[in-house]
């Protein structure tokens, strides 16, 4: 996937970091044009507004006490004390295929396992998600493409969701965050397969640990669960090491570069 510029050489070795984001991405490589993730965004976004018109809060009785920002009407969200990331009901969240144990194992409801990915327990669930999947996903998708990146997104949400179907029996679940954690999993093989080519390792590995923490914290809240964010991780870690392998930039100027460039950097090998 990435092209050495022949005049530069081995300048990527020095700079690196271009699929994260945390430096320009080196000059001779390809850059994709990022559309997908984006459009999971606005999915997502567009899923949560359909949300809130279902739930309809102002319609519902109210035992927690009254919703909040009545002015939106039915768009309104549930009490505080009922729904603390400001979304809809428990019920709503239910109605629209968020992830149950009882009714995939004993209703035959799989479809859950799908429909969970593109629900938000709320407004702060939502917006957490979505901040984190544009950091991460547009530049993952520049460097390596829209198949790749939607195929971890997908997988690794789907992953998360199994291992929170297997082992979250007694509450629902919905979110992005696994197929999100798949692709910081997918970030940290792809790391480790290409660690010396970046100068900047600890910048790397500091805002993975940024993000992983602010989204386990939101694991803390209702209907959101770490069991997901924990398979979908590992989902995206081991597909990482399958889908996002680049040729090492040794490798590159032995084959890539004209010949000066090859007898050039034999020389300084040599010497």
């Amino acid at each position: 996937m990435a092209d050495v510029d022949a005049d530069r050489g081995g300048a990527g070795k020095r700079r690196g970091g271009g699929a994260y984001g945390y430096g320009p991405a080196d000059a001779g490589e390809r850059a994709w044009t990022s559309w997908l993730v984006p459009l999971f965004v606005v999915a997502c976004v567009a899923v949560f507004v359909v949300e809130m018109y279902v739930n309809n809060c102002p319609a519902r009785p109210q035992p927690y006490g009254s919703c909040v920002a009545r002015f939106l009407h039915r768009f309104s969200f549930q009490a505080i004390r009922q729904n603390p990331l400001l979304g809809p009901s428990s019920s709503t969240l239910e109605k629209l295929g968020a992830l149950e144990w009882y009714k995939i194992v004993h209703r035959n409801q799989g479809w859950r396992l799908v429909t969970c990915i593109w629900l938000h327990a709320g407004l702060i669930h939502l917006v957490v998600n979505m901040l984190s999947l544009l950091f991460i996903g547009v530049r993952l998708e520049q460097q390596f493409g829209f198949v790749r990146i939607g195929i971890i997104y997908l997988l690794s949400g789907f992953g998360g969701a199994v291992l929170s179907a297997l082992l979250l029996r007694n509450s629902i679940s919905v979110g992005a965050s696994g197929a999100l954690f798949g692709l910081l999993g997918a970030m940290v093989s792809e790391l480790i397969i290409n660690w010396t080519i970046y100068s900047n390792r600890v910048a790397a590995l500091l805002t993975l640990m940024v993000v992983i923490v602010i989204n386990l914290g939101i694991g803390l809240f209702p209907h959101v669960d770490n069991f997901a964010h924990i398979g979908g991780f590992l989902t995206g870690f081991l597909l990482g090491f399958l889908l996002l392998i680049r040729p090492q930039f040794g490798w590159m100027e032995r084959h890539d570069l004209p010949p000066s460039a090859q007898v050039y950097h034999w020389l300084s090998y040599a010497f």
